[in-house]
């Protein structure tokens, strides 16, 4: 008995340690913005949120993603005038490039790095 229980934590121990770790989403972390601040993006809910955490914004949520990989959807939101537009954006190792349009027409786009 004593020894089924050991061999049994052993294994159980084994496959354990065996399970694949899950990564994060690339875009998943801390980011310097275009303008010299720095945003959060983490998960939330099944999307991601982007929320300044430096500046004269500190704490205000600007967007939220969803997609997986290399490319994400949402809406992201100016903080200097509070207008959401539908956005994108694209991980390309340490760049966030952002894109944010008008009735996809009128675009801006900026590039984030990693910190």
């Amino acid at each position: 008995m004593k020894i089924t229980l050991i061999l049994s934590a052993a294994i159980l121990g084994s496959a354990l340690l065996a399970l694949p770790v899950l990564a994060a989403e690339p875009i998943v972390g801390n980011w310097k913005t275009a303008s010299g601040e720095t945003a959060v993006i983490a998960t939330c809910g099944g999307n991601f949120c982007i929320t300044v955490k430096t500046g004269k914004h500190a704490g205000k949520k600007i967007g939220t993603l969803s997609g997986a990989g290399e490319s994400y959807t949402g809406e992201v939101t100016d903080p200097d005038n509070d207008k959401t537009y539908s956005g994108s954006a694209a991980v390309a190792g340490n760049q966030l490039k952002l894109k944010g349009c008008v009735l996809k027409v009128l675009c801006k786009s900026q590039t984030w790095s990693r910190l």
